[in-house]
């Protein structure tokens, strides 16, 4: 129960941008990554526009990253979640490592939802022929893989583990690999999350459930509103980001030998389960609120030492007013704690998105700057302290803070507490 549990290592693919200081930049500086989906499969649909990642002006094109061979293997996500390793692992210097030393290196990835445009595909070509199915299949929807993947390319052998846990993937994974590291079953966790849910069918789906934005498909860039009263849906987006954990004192010994950053320190993590509706959060915040409340008996410090809640908040008319209820109803009217949503600028990655935005969190502690709530216009009634269009800087002197709260459908809710790394 001693270990501390320090981040070493940070990388990311999203719509905000392919490297972590691209895409910290662009958060911090209020800058949309929402864009129109072109195409006439998605022209017959209320919702057409989504976070895509692009590059050089256009979407991704995978076969500039990967071979032909790869590709036929891995689903996007997979390919999505690869590519930010790959940063975060140069970032925190274990590309060269000894046999020995992966054994203690363990994998989390997970990711809300299988690619629905294979899964169509392939059944198209089933309907044609049983050999046109690709014997790749069933490892391309596996929502393990991503993990899986990792490992075998870099040879990790610690804990080999996934999540899916819809819109709480990303931040139940690394919650499980900060304890994975605190327990003993790893001095390293590679862990996050990976979405590429972005195709016509998922858009119909969730237009269906009605809770996608659908007015502003002429203003991509003004559709994801957190906290605003005028909000009135999620905008979907794609990518992953990774986060690399590791044990304190294993971190300052390889430190001696090889510079890499401590970015923050992972204090606790707390789960709750609303036990009330297939996709609605309870009404009266108390599952949000437990499981702040957890991370932070988790963490063993006091709430009043918590300086900013990153939230989940997706643009939801009731989600997101809940959350807020929550957040208040556990610092109280007397408790100045800023709160901000970056999912404004990003949109809903699903189960990549409590690692992208625990990524920021990160950035946030480590920087002192707490990034902004774009669109945010007419704010949720609240005694809250939003931040509102700018990024603001940390207030006081104190050791740097955060909750980072994600919740998904079934009622499963994370939060982790961050804190700024102090030796």
């Amino acid at each position: 129960m001693n270990r501390r549990v320090v981040v070493t290592g940070l990388g990311v693919l999203s719509p905000v941008g392919n490297t972590v200081k691209e895409a910290w930049l662009n958060i911090t500086s209020g800058k949309s990554g929402i864009s129109k989906l072109e195409g006439p499969e998605y022209s017959h649909l209320p919702c057409r526009i989504a976070g895509l990642i692009k590059e050089n002006g256009s979407r991704i094109d995978l076969t500039k990253h990967f071979s032909k061979s790869e590709l036929k293997s891995i689903s996007p996500a997979t390919a999505f979640a690869l590519y930010a390793v790959k940063e975060a692992l140069t970032e925190a210097g274990l590309l060269e490592l000894t046999e020995e030393e992966k054994t203690n290196i363990g994998v989390a990835v997970g990711m809300g939802m299988v690619d629905l445009t294979d899964i169509c595909d392939t059944n198209a070509s089933f309907n044609k022929s049983y050999k046109q199915v690709s014997p790749f299949f069933v490892p391309r929807i596996l929502a393990n893989m991503a993990a899986g993947q990792i490992s075998i390319k870099y040879g990790f052998r610690g804990p080999n583990h996934s999540v899916s846990t819809a819109c709480a993937t990303g931040a139940h994974a690394i919650g499980d690999s900060f304890r994975f590291i605190r327990n003993g079953d790893a001095d390293v966790m590679i862990c996050g999350g990976t979405e590429a849910c972005i195709s016509p069918l998922s858009i119909a789906a969730f237009c269906r459930l009605r809770a996608l934005s659908t007015s502003y498909n002429d203003q991509p860039e003004k559709a994801s509103r957190p906290f605003d009263k005028g909000r009135e849906g999620f905008v979907m987006g794609e990518g992953s980001a990774i986060l690399v954990l590791e044990e304190l004192e294993h971190a300052l010994k390889r430190q001696k030998n090889n510079k890499f950053p401590i970015y923050a320190e992972i204090l606790g993590y707390g789960l709750s389960g609303d036990a009330s509706h297939l996709t609605a959060p309870r009404g009266d915040g108390t599952g949000a609120m437990f499981a702040m409340e957890r991370a932070i008996r988790d963490a063993k410090i006091n709430k009043e030492m918590i300086g900013y809640v990153n939230a989940h908040a997706t643009s939801t008319p009731l989600g997101d007013g809940i959350e807020a209820k929550a957040i208040e109803n556990l610092f109280g009217d007397g408790k100045k704690v800023k709160v901000s949503s970056t999912k404004g600028a990003h949109g809903h990655l699903l189960g990549a998105a409590g690692n992208l935005e625990a990524l920021f969190t990160v950035k946030a502690v480590q920087e002192g700057i707490i990034p902004p709530t774009i669109n945010l216009e007419s704010p949720e009634e609240s005694h809250l302290d939003f931040v509102n269009g700018k990024n603001t800087k940390w207030d006081g002197t104190n050791r740097r803070i955060a909750l980072k709260n994600a919740f998904g459908f079934g009622g499963t809710n994370a939060s982790l507490c961050i804190g700024q790394y102090v030796s």
